[in-house]
């Protein structure tokens, strides 16, 4: 720039001073001053090519943040198996999700999500008695815990197999909750999983083969997943017992799941997806003789699941029922024993063995069907329905699913949810929402053994204790036969 001023100054003394020179000394002088000028424009031009460059990527490199925050008051209602009544009245809970993403160019993605769900005042993390009180959380010393809910690198490929087939892979902790179907009632979009079969978090890879192209059909595709659901290891520190990251001979082995999920159909309005998966080395707990502890976890077997979801988005081109939308889906379960026996209180002070994998020694199969709308009733809010029913030896993976009661797609018996969501303004919403569980056989949310998830006829074991089964009668108070959740939450993201 101060070239520029003296250049410019130069030229100006030239030309008053034109009188006393000749022509061609002028000319000469203005020939020098024109080169001047040439060299200093383009020395600019490439600082402002630098400049340009600097500012294209601090603008990209940087994570692009969103928040998510929802404020819920359950009112929760159980029906215990002996008659008595269990809940609380006034839940008052916090969830946040921080979400971040970032793409350093066209074919690579950064997502993540750190996440905080909290009751009102409380701290369930640490089992004691001060974990009703938060009151110096943050600003006490304590651990270094930040929650990572989230975080995996996407890659989008344009051509597999040198065939117009764009393709994706992606490693990390996965997008495993909140999936198809689910996400209606939870006002989210779609994740990955089938969410009748498949709600919980899990870390492990996936890639994705877009077959529409080759194939002619609107959207079908195929993405194959697999994952891990624990880590049999000693800790670096604190094990007096083992090698630091070797193998743990004496605790649970490392629990995995493959699958894949199948597209054959998707054109935006009508949508038909199936998945087929099987958990490796699944878990169950011993409980102690006086049924109140939990000794460590071990594998009783594998679990195999699948279903297939049909969404109708749209039952019309135009008017009304364009925006409803109806659904129904089907899914099955089957367990593969090991023959690992868990150890369960037998009512009368002692312990007896049970057969590992739902309380049989069996391969059983369970299945469930789930059927559900969503339909407009303003221009801003929409009401929904849904039923599920579940039979005696039906286990999915939902332990995550968005219910303070426990997950009504796990029910061994019948789900009713209502709820209405409304959005208040760009970034705010309400959602009101019902929920009511009744349960047909026991170990709806337990784990796959017999122990947590044994399966029992809940009017056989109230028949037994009436009849005078002590070990029927000793169990009634801690089997839930109904459960409702009645929720109202406010919820901001932007």
């Amino acid at each position: 720039m101060k070239k520029i001023i003296s250049a410019s100054l130069v030229t100006m003394m030239a030309i008053t001073g034109a009188n006393a020179i000749s022509n061609s000394e002028l000319a000469a002088k203005l020939n020098d001053l024109e080169s001047e000028l040439a060299k200093i424009k383009k020395k600019l031009k490439k600082q402002n090519k630098k400049i340009n460059k600097v500012k294209a990527h601090d603008s990209g490199d940087n994570i692009k943040w969103g928040v998510d925050l929802r404020t819920g008051l359950d009112n929760i209602n159980y029906s215990m198996a002996d008659g008595s009544k269990q809940g609380k009245n006034d839940l008052l809970s916090m969830r946040l999700w921080l979400n971040m993403a970032y793409a350093p160019d066209s074919n690579n993605v950064f997502k993540g999500q750190l996440s905080m769900n909290k009751a009102f005042g409380a701290n369930f993390a640490t089992p004691g008695v001060f974990n009703y009180f938060d009151w110096t959380t943050n600003e006490a010393l304590n651990d270094n815990a930040l929650r990572v809910r989230q975080a995996y690198w996407l890659y989008l490929g344009e051509s597999a197999f040198g065939l117009d087939m764009p393709w994706t892979f992606s490693l990390g902790r996965r997008p495993s909750t909140g999936g198809f179907l689910s996400n209606l009632r939870e006002d989210d979009t779609a994740q990955s999983p089938l969410g009748h079969v498949i709600n919980v978090e899990f870390d492990g890879l996936s890639s994705k083969l877009d077959l529409s192209n080759i194939t002619g059909v609107p959207g079908m595709s195929i993405k194959v997943c697999m994952g891990q659901g624990s880590t049999n290891a000693y800790p670096l520190i604190g094990s007096s017992s083992g090698t630091p990251n070797a193998n743990n001979v004496n605790g649970v082995k490392d629990i995995r799941l493959a699958g894949f999920i199948f597209e054959p159909y998707n054109d935006g309005q009508y949508i038909v997806k199936a998945s087929w998966y099987r958990g490796f080395d699944v878990p169950d707990a011993d409980i102690n003789a006086t049924g109140s502890v939990l000794t460590p976890l071990k594998t009783v077997g594998d679990m195999d699941g699948a279903a297939l979801s049909v969404l109708v988005d749209g039952l019309t081109d135009e008017g009304y029922f364009a925006d409803a939308k109806i659904f129904g889906s089907f899914a099955w379960t089957k367990s593969h024993p090991n023959g690992t026996t868990v150890s369960v209180p037998d009512g009368a002070g002692g312990i007896i063995n049970v057969p590992g994998m739902l309380g049989s020694s069996n391969s059983e199969t369970g299945t469930s069907y789930w059927f559900g709308a969503q339909l407009p009733v303003t221009e801003d809010g929409v009401f929904g329905i849904e039923y599920n029913h579940g039979s005696q030896y039906w286990r999915p993976f939902t332990y995550a699913e968005d219910t303070m009661a426990g997950s009504k797609l796990a029910v061994r018996g019948d789900a009713f949810e209502v709820y209405f969501t409304y959005q208040l303004t760009d970034a705010l919403s309400a959602q009101a929402r019902y929920t009511v569980m009744n349960y047909d056989y026991t170990g709806s949310n337990g784990f796959f053994g017999g122990s947590t998830g044994g399966s029992q006829k809940i009017s056989d074991l109230k028949a037994a204790a009436v009849a005078g089964n002590a070990q029927a009668k000793a169990a009634l108070p801690f089997i839930v036969e109904k459960a409702q959740d009645a929720r109202f939450y406010i919820r901001y993201r932007f």
